[in-house]
């Protein structure tokens, strides 16, 4: 009998989650290769199937269509792959018979061929020597023969369980160099520590691609920050009523503001990538527990030189960019609020205008009204003048003009009445619709 609900459908996905891409153990001596290739969308099929190759060359397990992650041994190498969001990692470990640090690489001991075919652009690569304490020798002299007299970066990690140092440069192969001493580390932490100090490199390197945008659209802020500035002097100085004057400075700020969104746009995935990167280089870094070196800058001091104030200017340029588009927005509101009371004033001024119009051509209606009844009256007085005149030919003895006279008044007053009446059912609204 069951004992629970039933389980949600992504139960067992999320519980494995926190066991997902264990780190490799690596026992001293030994070596290992790493390598970050960012990878668009459309060649993931196609690092598959470059993975698989190598898989099947060596009698393993292919990865499944849907995989994130894989590991497994190719030959004397444990290759573990993983798939990140923008970009995918080759982690290739193996034991060292001694001699020279970096005199051979983990990434030597693949198929000719294999490593330079994967899909992508290199953003990162990495050899690491991990030695043990007996293979440590004079400090400077190991120093000084894997990293030719560069500056170097140490500290003692995990408590003072082992011993890192780089330089953080790329050496003519194309890869940078971490010296791991064994100080007490188990194979399972040592390969824990250097997974860390892998994904450092390859996090900076990921966080700093946003770095030449924020380069690239300094000097374009900086013109439109001038362009704003002007524009809102124009504003404070204009005249209410220069409608027209208006209408161009709000155009311009359109201008302004399609120009600022093209900007974030363009940019604002690549600086929040940034920021996303730059958390987990330090949430890296915390996890190495790291501890001072005489006479050298830790990791935390070198990135907090090098690598923060990087990640600060484009941290800069994005507010930047959300700040000018907030001052544009509030500047053509502003102006537009501007630009809608001058239109109603002008259309309160048309609308009294046609007021007055209206009632000018009212007063001249009536007096066409006036005029037109003493034209009718004039008219039938005319007609009735010819009725008399005719009514002679009946027997009829009448004063024409007595008679003329008398009717005047008469048609005066029914034309006056008559022509008011069809004013009125004129102006009707019922009589208007048919009412």
């Amino acid at each position: 009998m069951r004992l629970l609900p039933a389980d949600l459908p992504e139960r067992a996905a999320l519980a494995l989650e926190v066991h997902a891409r264990p780190s490799e153990p690596l026992a001293a001596p030994g070596r290992a290769s790493y390598v970050a290739v960012l990878v668009d969308a459309d060649e993931r099929e196609r690092e598959l199937a470059h993975l698989a190759r190598l898989c099947r060359q060596h009698g393993q397990l292919t990865p499944a269509a849907d995989a994130v992650h894989w590991s497994g041994s190719v030959g004397p190498l444990r290759l573990k792959w993983e798939r990140h969001g923008e970009f995918s990692s080759y982690t290739l470990l193996t034991a060292s018979a001694g001699g020279e640090p970096f005199a051979d690489s983990a990434a030597n001991l693949l198929p000719a061929g294999w490593l330079a075919g994967v899909p992508g652009l290199t953003v990162y690569a990495g050899h690491a020597e991990l030695l043990s304490p007996t293979e440590g020798g004079a400090l400077g002299d190991l120093l000084q023969q894997c990293f030719g007299g560069r500056t170097v970066v140490g500290s003692a990690l995990g408590d003072g369980a082992g011993l890192a140092y780089s330089d953080f440069l790329t050496h003519g192969d194309g890869f940078g160099r971490i010296l791991l001493i064994d100080q007490g580390f188990t194979p399972l932490v040592a390969g824990r520590m250097l997974q860390r100090l892998f994904e450092i490199e390859a996090y900076r390197m990921m966080a700093l691609l946003a770095f030449p945008v924020a380069r690239r659209l300094s000097p374009r802020l900086m013109a439109i920050e001038r362009s704003l500035a002007a524009l809102a002097d124009s504003i404070a100085a204009g005249n209410a009523r220069e409608t027209g004057r208006d209408e161009n400075l709000l155009q311009e700020l359109t201008r302004l503001a399609a120009e600022i969104e093209s900007g974030l746009a363009a940019s604002q995935y690549r600086f929040a990538a940034c920021r996303a990167y730059a958390d987990l280089v330090r949430t890296r870094i915390d996890e190495l527990r790291e501890r001072r070196l005489s006479g050298l800058q830790t990791l935390d001091e070198f990135m907090s030189r090098r690598f923060t104030p990087a990640v600060a200017t484009c941290a800069t340029v994005s507010r930047r960019m959300h700040d000018l588009s907030e001052r544009v927005a509030q500047a053509s509101h502003l102006l537009s609020t501007r630009v809608d009371i001058v239109r109603e004033q002008q259309n309160l001024a048309l609308l009294a205008s046609m007021d007055r119009r209206a009632k000018l051509q009212l007063r001249l209606q009536q007096t066409v009204e006036g005029l037109s009844i003493a034209a009718i009256v004039y008219y039938l007085a005319g007609v009735i003048g010819y009725l008399a005149k005719g009514s002679r030919s009946l027997g009829l003895n009448l004063d024409v003009d007595l008679f003329v006279g008398l009717s005047v008044p008469v048609l005066a007053l029914l034309t006056f009445q008559t022509v008011r009446r069809a004013r009125r059912r004129a102006s009707d609204p019922d009589t208007k619709n048919g009412h």
